[in-house]
């Protein structure tokens, strides 16, 4: 029988997890617009501002995530989940309702803030609040949830998109104008959901911990692992924060253990994101076309990646508390370098069809049950008690200036050296993420975020 502590740990952190479902619908859904809002605005023929407008997001998830370290640490987890889906839900809307260039980005700009705070506080938030034990798998929910918000918004653009015929003029299709604004409002439903189920779920009790708020956070400790737990948990995190004031200040980030740990965060969000499979996300119509297939097979062949995004992640999430965070991420770093030679290889040899097809398959597998899930729980564990807002807030920013300098590298790295050349570079860079990883990254599998604290610092409780 399912125990209520449990049905409590698993309903609150799906209720985070929906920031994620909405950072990954929001990230997406511009793919499946593409086409009709280009048309629309007149920029068909402008690659400077149809790149703008799809990077324009990062924009906003840099903002975000900057924003959201700072205020969490002082104002709370929940108080900025609730900004995400305002905010979320404020796009959806605008974004639908833009009749000029400049509304678009600016709608764009505001869906990457929102994108940027959940991003950093939902993986944050689910490790704060369950046991460590079965902390991976929660967190690794949001990943999926990711993942689920990919595949969704892939459906809705497919379904609402009308069927363009031969001989039809496409600039007064009602996709054009009409289509790719249904396509953003979509998001407004999971958003309102969002803002209304985070009013029924507590703040972080770490966080409440560290403000001095032991009775709520032995309340909410006590729903999920009952009254042992519960007084075991708010001690030892009474114990660890317990530290001078002058440690939560910035230059306590430039100490020797803090240094390296944020170190260790800062390489693997980057890693996350330069190992190269976004590429495939946000540009698979070049890499398929590049492969021989035409416009069909492409629409096809991208719900065949983000269906097997899904499968593969809740592989990951069983593995992740099985396997160990470590060996996941040696094991996907190396998978990937391998892939990408073959990749490359093909590339080169001008094979194209399914054997591309398949590589790119693999290597997305390789991702979602590594590199994907494995990265935010790493971030959402290593960082200690005091400063894990503004700690993952770093982390995540680094992600996100990776995620655009690779989103923006890729035209020109695939014109300067071609596809093969491409992904022989981001198979180098797996590699080196190979040897980082196995050299510097500890194994937090099973332990407390206090012990972990305590392991990376060499710092014992008061």
């Amino acid at each position: 029988m399912i125990s209520k502590r449990l049905v409590y740990t698993l309903m609150v952190s799906l209720v985070a997890a929906i920031g994620g479902f909405l950072f990954g619908y929001d990230w997406v859904v511009i793919g499946g617009a593409k086409p009709f809002y280009e048309i629309y605005f007149g920029i068909a023929d402008a690659p400077l501002m149809q790149g703008w407008v799809m990077g324009s997001a990062i924009i906003g998830c840099i903002v975000g995530v900057v924003v959201s370290g700072s205020f969490s640490d002082r104002l709370g987890r929940k108080p900025l989940m609730l900004a995400a889906a305002v905010i979320f839900l404020l796009s959806a809307i605008g974004t639908g309702m833009a009749n000029t260039l400049s509304a678009l980005i600016t709608y764009r700009v505001l869906g990457g803030v929102g994108i940027g705070i959940a991003s950093a506080l939902a993986p944050l938030y689910i490790a704060e609040i369950v046991p460590a034990r079965s902390r991976g798998v929660y967190v690794s929910i949001n990943q999926l949830t990711i993942v689920l918000g990919i595949l969704m918004a892939q459906v809705v653009n497919w379904l609402i998109a009308e069927p363009v015929g031969g001989g039809v003029d496409l600039e007064r299709s009602w996709n054009v104008n009409e289509g790719w604004r249904w396509m953003f409002w979509a998001c407004g439903v999971p958003a309102l959901l969002y803002m209304v189920l985070l009013i029924f779920i507590p703040e972080s009790p770490r966080w409440l911990t560290l403000h001095g708020k032991y009775g709520k956070a032995r309340a909410i400790f006590n729903r999920i692992g009952g009254e042992a737990y519960a007084d075991e948990t708010v001690e030892t995190a009474k114990q660890t924060s317990q530290t001078e004031e002058e440690h939560i200040a910035w230059r306590y980030f430039f100490t020797p253990p803090i240094r390296k740990i944020l170190l260790i965060g800062i390489v693997i969000a980057a890693f996350q994101q330069w190992c190269g499979i976004n590429v495939i996300f946000n540009y698979a119509q070049e890499v398929f076309e590049a492969a021989g297939y035409g416009v069909s097979d492409i629409l096809f062949n991208i719900v065949i990646t983000g269906a097997t995004n899904v499968v593969f992640t809740v592989v990951g999430m069983y593995a992740v508390d099985r396997i160990g965070r470590r060996t996941l991420m040696v094991g996907g770093a190396l998978g990937l370098t391998c892939i990408y030679a073959l990749m490359g290889f093909c590339y080169y040899m001008e094979v194209s069809g399914i054997a591309v097809l398949l590589l790119v398959v693999a290597a997305i597998a390789c991702y979602a049950m590594t590199l994907a899930p494995v990265t935010w729980v790493v971030l959402s564990e290593i960082f200690p008690n005091r400063i894990r807002g503004r700690a993952m807030g770093i982390a995540t920013f680094s992600l996100w200036v990776a995620c655009f300098i690779l989103t923006y590298s890729f035209p020109l790295l695939n014109t300067a050296l071609g596809a093969y050349g491409t992904f022989w570079l981001y198979g180098v860079v797996c590699l080196l993420g190979f040897l980082f990883v196995k050299t510097q990254l500890p194994e937090t599998k099973g332990q407390t975020l206090e012990e972990i604290e305590q392991k990376l610092t060499g710092r014992r409780p008061r």
